[in-house]
């Protein structure tokens, strides 16, 4: 039986200052790999200096203080770079990568990277992004579409949730979830999974954005690019 992208795959989560991916700062982040299972293989795991004072609302998401970052986080130029190296070679190695919503975390380590005087990583691909995913095998499903929801509405457990470890590997194994319980759409070549999100994701913002203009703002307007912006 020839293996799928979903037998060994890498996962990819941020914690950070804020939510404008050109300005925010990585605080914490994770890399790993998880086998066929949905157990951890291989993992990294960081937590920066930003540089920055970390908002409380940011503290208040994930936990870390300015105080904490700056006593046990290493300097954020090394770190970032460490976290696009460990990104590469998972690629180089054949290896899909999730990361729920990727245009979040994908654009802000970009940024981070450029900021830095680090190459960045150049078209990432295979991506798989739960979140794009869920949203064409299940379009329908009322409700919000967080990482929580789908963990809870794919069967798998998610203890702590915006720890950047727990949120990589349970990302990681709701992408095995879906693939298992869609195997039509989602069981697929991963380069041509990565192509069809590029199309989805499009789609889905063209939706949501004349929704918005539709109901609440004629000028509404959203980015559809993916899985960088």
């Amino acid at each position: 039986m020839t293996s799928s992208w979903f037998d060994l795959l890498g996962v990819f989560d941020l914690e950070t200052t804020g939510i404008d991916v050109s300005t925010s700062r990585i605080v914490s982040a994770h890399v790993g790999l998880i086998d066929a299972s949905g157990a951890v293989v291989e993992r990294q795991d960081w937590l920066a200096d930003p540089g920055v004072e970390i908002p409380e609302q940011a503290s208040s998401v994930h936990g870390i203080t300015t105080e904490r970052a700056r006593a046990e986080g290493r300097s954020a130029p090394e770190v970032v770079a460490e976290i696009v190296s460990a990104l590469r070679t998972l690629l180089e190695r054949g290896i899909a990568i999730t990361i729920y919503n990727a245009p979040y975390d994908l654009s802000l380590l970009r940024h981070e990277a450029l900021r830095y005087g680090i190459p960045p990583l150049d078209a990432p691909a295979p991506v798989i992004d739960p979140l794009v995913l869920d949203r064409v095998v299940d379009k329908y499903r009322r409700g919000k579409r967080t990482l929580e929801v789908a963990a809870e509405v794919y069967g798998v457990e998610l203890t702590d949730a915006h720890d950047a470890g727990a949120d990589a590997i349970a990302a990681g194994r709701v992408a095995q979830a879906m693939a298992r319980r869609y195997p039509a759409q989602l069981a697929i070549e991963p380069g041509v999974l990565h192509s069809r999100q590029v199309d989805w994701c499009a789609e889905q913002a063209a939706d949501f954005e004349a929704y918005m203009r539709r109901t609440h703002n004629p000028d509404f307007s959203t980015s559809g690019l993916w899985p960088v912006r």
